[in-house]
Order: structure tokens, then sequence, then C-alpha cells
């Protein structure tokens, strides 16, 4: 193994196009032994099937991807919610990973309440997480960009998901920080310090910026280097609060996906040695 790519993890949307199997032969070939799993590939290969297959592979799930959407008003919507996470949560614990990463969710319509939608995730997590700490899982709040606000995540700064995480302790709520959302932020920052100094960064996670956004923006995420972002900067602000842990490539790419995944793959590792490490 590479020893600069030790903590390097790839994240399963980055190179969707492969299989599980698929996925495992290439980052065995490439000395990469960390990834970030996404619950519907690993429902559809089966949850303990994979975590055999990433044991077998000597993997290190570093998180799965995700739960929440905890914002509906309806009760049946709500409960349903409920019940979807504490399932993966069950399946964070089933691969072994201790950090489950939460999408807020957006604002239901048509409510254009954000206070009171943070509000029941602040609920929500009241429930969740004491049910995910029994279970040696950690939720990972992560602040998605402003532009989805309306429809994916009311939860917009590390600001608002500290505030958030706050509320419970924290080795059971804590946050995602992902590059591709907090860039863009002169408080990010300062932001992350708070979060390190209380031991709640949980996850950090790496995208870069570019434009122009294709339609829809969900699969905006670009190629390590290809962007605005300084990676090392942000690699220097997690470090000085105290974060040691893996750093998870993870990028929604429709030009990405549209070529070899192992390729892909290979890709990345060499840009997250020029442009990380």
């Amino acid at each position: 193994m590479n020893p600069d790519l030790a903590r390097f993890s790839v994240n399963q949307m980055t190179v969707k196009q492969l299989s599980l199997p698929e996925l495992a032969d290439a980052c065995a070939r490439l000395g990469i032994t960390n990834v970030g799993l996404w619950r519907e590939p690993v429902q559809a290969y089966g949850v303990e099937a994979t975590a055999k297959l990433v044991r077998d592979a000597g993997l290190t799930v570093t998180t799965l991807c995700r739960g929440g959407f905890l914002t509906a008003t309806d009760p049946v919507e709500r409960m349903e919610a409920l019940g979807d996470n504490h399932a993966a949560i069950e399946e964070a614990a089933a691969l072994g990973t201790d950090t489950l990463v939460l999408v807020s969710g957006g604002l239901p319509a048509p409510s254009k309440d954000l206070r009171g939608a943070r509000e029941r995730i602040a609920d929500a997590l009241a429930v969740l997480a004491p049910y995910a700490a029994e279970r040696g899982v950690r939720l990972a709040i992560e602040p998605l960009h402003p532009m989805y606000a309306a429809d994916r995540c009311v939860v917009s700064t590390l600001a608002q998901a500290l505030d958030l995480a706050e509320r419970f302790p924290a080795d059971q709520v804590g946050v995602t920080v992902d590059t591709y959302h907090i860039w863009w932020d002169d408080q990010a920052p300062a932001q992350i310090a708070r979060a390190g100094a209380a031991g709640r960064i949980h996850t950090f996670q790496l995208a870069d910026w570019t434009t122009p956004l294709p339609e829809g923006v969900l699969n905006g995420r670009g190629q390590i280097g290809d962007g605005a972002v300084d990676m090392r900067e942000w690699k220097g602000h997690v470090e000085s609060a105290g974060y040691t842990g893996p750093i998870e490539v993870e990028l929604f790419n429709e030009e990405l996906w549209a070529r070899d995944g192992r390729e892909v793959l290979a890709e990345t590792a060499e840009r997250f040695l020029a442009h990380v490490i």
C-alpha cells in the first residue's frame, strides 16, 4: 500500500459504475483500504453480503450515506422517516462503520418555515441519537450548499449543523465537513475549529467546485484539482482542529460516471496525492 493513500477513502458514488465486487477488486489493486458506501447499492447487493465482501477485501468502511430527510410535517411521513433512519443505523453497524451521514431534508411543500424544519430535525435526532449510540454509530449532520436548501437540506452551514449537533453528546451527533458545500463560507474555518474542539468532526469529504453547474445541479461535483477549492487549505483547517481520520472523496459527476470506473478510481487517487497530500 502507498502510505500516502493511508487516509484516502473513495466514496462509492465517485465510481458508481463499478459493482461492489468490482470496487473491492479495484481498491485492492491500487492499494486503497478505505471506502464510503451508499445504502441503495448495498441494499441491492445485500447488507450482510457487502459486509463480508469488504471484510474479506481488507477494506474499512469509513461512512455510510445516507440517513436523514427528517423535515416532513405529516405524522405518517415522519414515522416512516424515523423507521428508515433506524434501518440505516442498523446497516451502518452491520457494515462496521461508526459514521452515518445525514442529509437533513428540504422544505416540505408548501412550507416556507426554515426554522420549523430545523426544529423537526432536532426532534428526530432526539429519537435517533441514543438508538445509534447503542449500536456504536455516530450521526454526522452534513450541511449542504444553500442552493439545496429548498428541496434537499435546510442545514446550509457548519454553524447551523453544530447548533443542532450540540444539543446532543459529541459521541452521538457531529458534523460532516465537505469542501463542496462549505468552501464559499468565510465563517467555515472558525466553525471547523469549533467542531474540532468539541470532538464533533465525524467525517471529512472532498469534492471540487467547477462551473458551469449542470442542469439540476446535483451532479456538479468536480474532480479534485479541476475547480476553485484549495484542498490543502481545507485539510489544514480540519487537521488544526484535531481531525486525523480518513479523507473521503465523494464525487457526483456524469462525465466521470460515463468513463471506465477503474480509470476514474486511479485518477482520483492520483489527484488526492497531487492536490491533498
